[in-house]
């Protein structure tokens, strides 16, 4: 498929006006009713009563009677193809006409960084990008000393993070943290069997990712999940959990100053037997994914449910601690972030985001609380706060507007009436339009 380039598009005009919308600021829990919102070159400048805010005469006017507009979503665990991947309009495409105006791409690589100029500057169509470099993992890490040199390199190429993958030891670990915080990159994903939760809040770790090693860390002393039988994050030793430690783990993560990207729609996606997979490449979404990986998807989720160690009830066990566990985090002042780990098993760009609010919502949280997940929380961990993930004055115009209250039901984050991507207003029409072409 060829680029979506912005400059291929029709002028956009210098100012864009929704009128008559409901604002939800995400300042505070609130509905701002009968508000006008002016956007000009990509920031908002105006929010004002609709009956006493004048309309610039050059702007585009939308209507937003009986609408609600909020800021843009972020995935904070998402995978962007390469500069050359005929994937990658696909992928940023599904992002921005589900509302996802903002991803961290967990799996980078150098293409990458000519790739966040483009989007940042409006070159291509997407979502803002901030990315890691190429992981740090037990093949491409082979000594604390190869952990230090890939550390100082990506922070000289100009990576906004390092991603960590399982495998690296105890040694490596430690060597890779202490060289970033010397030369000031965070250090996020996964956290390696050698080294442990409690070792990788205490290193340091910026944002722990799929609620990896929690499980292992609920066990009680004697249990030995040694041998690679915990499964895909523990989904195989949730019957040994001690649930009384949740409290412990999550005030620990909270002084540590640790954020957490639960991707709840990859796990139950990946491992719960209330969703065959028979089923699931029926989902409405799948048919905008290559039919080839919709069935790898459904190969993957087929060899974790018949692996000899998995037990239905185990698995749900496993959810429902996982559940325990995000409130727990939530209650006790450690930060959640939104994302999904999509493109990945079941997940569709930015469809699994919505997926992922609701499994928020099933955890506890209220429908404002998953909303800061995704708006003002990434904001706060970028070091944004009140420019990204808020709909006030001054902020960047990276807006959803909505058909209906998602404070009353999260499910109304779906009904999409349009998108604005850095002040670029995207229309129903056109973002079916390209649904349309992605549609196999």
């Amino acid at each position: 498929m060829p680029a979506l380039l912005l400059a291929a598009s029709p002028a956009v005009a210098e100012s864009t006006v929704i009128i008559n919308v409901n604002v939800i600021p995400m300042t505070s829990e609130t509905v701002l009713s009968a508000r006008t919102v002016i956007v000009t070159d990509g920031e908002i400048v105006t929010i004002g009563d609709v009956d006493d805010t004048p309309v610039p005469d050059d702007a585009v006017v939308v209507d937003g009677t009986d609408r609600f507009l909020m800021p843009g979503l972020f995935e904070m665990h998402g995978h962007v193809p390469g500069l050359k991947s005929r994937d990658l309009d696909r992928v940023l495409h599904l992002f921005v006409a589900n509302g996802i105006t903002t991803v961290r791409g967990m799996l980078g690589q150098q293409s990458h960084l000519e790739l966040r100029s483009a989007l940042q500057k409006g070159d291509r169509l997407g979502p803002r990008l901030y990315t890691s470099g190429p992981s740090l993992n037990g093949r491409s890490v082979t000594s604390p000393e190869r952990a230090i040199s890939m550390a100082e390199q990506q922070h000289a190429a100009g990576y906004d993070f390092l991603k960590i993958h399982p495998g690296l030891t105890r040694e490596e670990f430690d060597a890779m943290a202490a060289t970033a915080n010397r030369v000031g990159i965070r250090f996020a994903g996964h956290v390696p069997e050698d080294v442990g939760i409690r070792r990788a809040l205490a290193a340091g770790i910026a944002t722990v990712d799929h609620l990896d090693g929690y499980m292992e860390s609920l066990l009680r002393p004697n249990d030995d999940p040694s041998g690679g039988l915990s499964g895909f994050f523990g989904v195989f030793i949730a019957d040994q959990a001690d649930e009384t430690k949740i409290a412990e783990i999550a005030a620990a993560t909270a002084e540590a100053g640790v954020w957490n990207v639960p991707t709840e729609s990859l796990f139950r996606h990946a491992t719960s037997s209330e969703s065959d997979p028979d089923d699931m490449v029926d989902w409405p979404e799948m048919k905008y994914m290559p039919a080839d990986t919709v069935a790898r998807w459904h190969r993957a989720k087929r060899d974790i449910l018949d692996d000899v160690n998995y037990k239905p009830d185990t698995a749900a066990r496993a959810v429902a601690l996982r559940q325990q566990l995000i409130l727990a985090l939530h209650h006790s002042g450690a930060g959640l972030l939104l994302g999904s780990d999509s493109p990945q098993i079941f997940n569709v760009p930015g469809f699994a985001i919505h997926r992922e609010l609701e499994y928020l919502v099933d955890a506890g949280l209220t429908p404002y609380e998953a909303l800061q997940t995704g708006t003002t929380n990434p904001a706060e961990f970028f070091g944004r706060p009140g420019v990204l993930g808020v709909v006030k004055t001054g902020a960047v115009a990276d807006l959803i507007l909505l058909d209906a209250n998602p404070l009353d039901d999260i499910t109304n984050t779906r009904r999409i009436h349009g998108v604005m991507v850095r002040g670029r207003w995207l229309p129903r029409s056109e973002l079916d339009g390209l649904l349309d072409r992605l549609a196999r």
